[in-house]
């Protein structure tokens, strides 16, 4: 899920790729308004259409009757369409701005018209008085409708954007997350909405209105990208993302306008942080005084024109535990998510992450072997900060989101049947085998960002790696999926369909309790028709 460097010939290829065909295709499904009743697509013979001024949606006589299940009846010769269900009963009269209701009179925006031969009428007025809710996503061009026993839907009104019901009912226990980027303003909030606060949060309210329409049902949003912070902090400077300017405050508190948000939604907010990435680049000028670059020069180690904070110097860890445990101890988060940011991936003979002096100083186990003694490193992060998390709030879900490959079985017998250039264990020195089985976390998220047919790491392959991994522990098991890959030239991503083959084999996998998807941004652009295919999965 980072831009690491063996993700720069794939950046290049999306770069070069025709973005004029994909965007025809954003256009073209953007323009249809699909109708669902209690999570099912309802067919229509003629395409509903939006009369403008008054944003109301206009559908055939067909959908009431066939998709809502109404009986209707219509006259040619007085033009009246009169519909019944549940003992309620409607007249609608071409060219009439009022209805009759159970024999009372009500005030119609648009009254019934005839296009093309087919008797139109208007969805969210029938609808309601059916006795159905009615939910309208402007920019995912859905209607979706619910009754008194089906599933709770999108927030949001046609024509309107009033704040959505407070906490409503879950659909399922099933994680449905979705990775949001701060760094380098990947996903939120935008560059050009730099210091601008009313905007920022504009756009986030827009980002979890596309997101919850989908089906995402919970939201792990980056608020530690690179030694610096989303929220208040007495130990670490706002974050450079927010205004431009590394310390500069935005003038509100970020974090906590998200968890309101989020949790407005019914929807899970995770606080994801990068831990030990200090800076995306080496100018420290640029950075505040008591960002940790300048404050403890001495815990920083410079790789590939990256900043990073040593993990063998106890201290350093020590405080970005304390970092995280500000937010813990301030906010009502339901998560800390921690990305595989430990040691960096991509050392070689001449260029390397420079630990000789700390290994040295800081080997109290007397390790002989450099890379078993990051890895104790990294447990004893690990093991701490979830024991400081469950000793203040015992609730809150702690998770890992390591690289998709624990070791090739090429390597360790007990590794997966791949052929990773990168490994969790031996590049970025994260054991998770050892993390699940002490049961230092409550989940892992591998990014298992591979296709069915990609033969060097094979999506099921892994998942089934995994899913043994977590076999009998407390440990769940969500899949990190890589929706950025969609119309790439690697093996497999010629279709979205692809993503909805890979949920579906998760259903069949006990020990799969859910997804994230790699990133918003990327969800949000529709990646060859990925979002209606979406919430037709997710409507199961």
């Amino acid at each position: 899920m980072k831009l690491r460097t063996w993700f720069i010939p794939l950046l290049i290829l999306l770069i070069a790729w025709p973005f004029a065909g994909t965007a025809r295709t954003e256009a073209a499904s953007a323009s249809v308004i699909q109708i669902y009743l209690n999570g099912d697509l309802l067919p229509s013979d003629t395409a509903p259409y939006l009369k403008p001024k008054v944003n109301v949606t206009m559908v055939p006589l067909r959908v009431i009757s066939e998709g809502l299940g109404a009986s209707v009846l219509w006259s040619q010769a007085t033009k009246t369409a009169t519909i019944q269900k549940n003992g309620n009963n409607l007249v609608l009269i071409t060219g009439h701005n009022v209805a009759e209701v159970n024999g009372s009179s009500v005030a119609l925006d648009v009254s019934v018209e005839n296009i093309r031969g087919r008797t139109m009428v208007p969805i969210r007025f029938v609808s309601e008085q059916l006795g159905l809710d009615v939910v309208w996503n402007q920019s995912l061009k859905t209607i979706s409708l619910t009754s008194k026993d089906g599933d709770p839907q999108l927030p949001g009104e046609e024509g309107q954007n009033p704040q959505p019901p407070v906490n409503p009912p879950q659909v399922s226990n099933e994680l449905r997350g979705a990775w949001v980027s701060t760094v380098y303003n990947l996903d939120w909030p935008s560059s050009t909405s730099a210091g601008k606060a009313e905007s920022q949060k504009q756009e986030y309210v827009k980002l979890l209105d596309d997101l919850q329409g989908m089906g995402i049902n919970a939201v792990f949003v980056q608020v530690r990208p690179s030694g610096d912070a989303f929220y208040p902090s007495d130990l670490v400077p706002w974050s450079t993302y927010l205004t431009g300017v590394s310390g500069k405050d935005p003038d509100y508190d970020p974090l906590q306008f998200m968890i309101d948000e989020t949790h407005r939604r019914g929807m899970e907010f995770h606080a994801w942080f990068n831990p030990f990435r200090a800076s995306v680049d080496t100018n420290t000028a640029k950075l505040a005084n008591n960002h940790v670059a300048n404050s403890h020069p001495e815990w920083i180690v410079k790789f590939a024109n990256k900043l990073y904070i040593n993990p063998g110097i106890p201290d350093a860890r020590e405080h970005v535990i304390d970092a995280i445990m500000e937010v813990v101890n301030r906010y009502d988060i339901d998560g800390v998510h921690l990305d595989d940011y430990f040691y960096p991936t991509g050392e070689t003979k001449t260029s390397y992450f420079n630990d000789d002096s700390t290994y040295k100083q800081y080997n109290s186990k007397q390790l002989n072997n450099k890379g078993d003694w990051r890895r104790d490193n990294i447990n004893e992060f690990v093991n701490d900060l979830g024991r400081s998390i469950h000793q203040v709030k015992p609730n809150v879900s702690y998770g890992i989101s390591p690289f998709g490959v624990w070791r090739n079985k090429s390597t360790d017998p007990t590794g997966s049947d791949t052929k990773a250039g990168i490994t969790a264990y031996d590049s970025t020195y994260a054991d998770v085998r050892a993390w699940i089985q002490n049961g230092w976390v409550d989940y892992v998220a591998p990014q298992i960002y591979w296709s069915m047919s990609f033969n060097v790491a094979k999506y099921d392959t892994l998942v089934d790696w995994w899913a043994k991994e977590v076999a009998g522990s407390r440990v769940k098991l969500y899949i990190g999926h890589a929706p950025y890959k969609l119309g790439t030239s690697e093996a497999g991503w010629s279709s979205a369909q692809e993503i909805i083959n890979q949920l579906t084999y998760n259903r069949s996998v006990p020990e799969v309790s859910g997804s994230i998807f790699f990133s918003a941004k990327e969800l949000r652009k529709n990646p060859l028709g990925l979002i209606p295919l979406l919430q037709s999965y997710y409507s199961l």
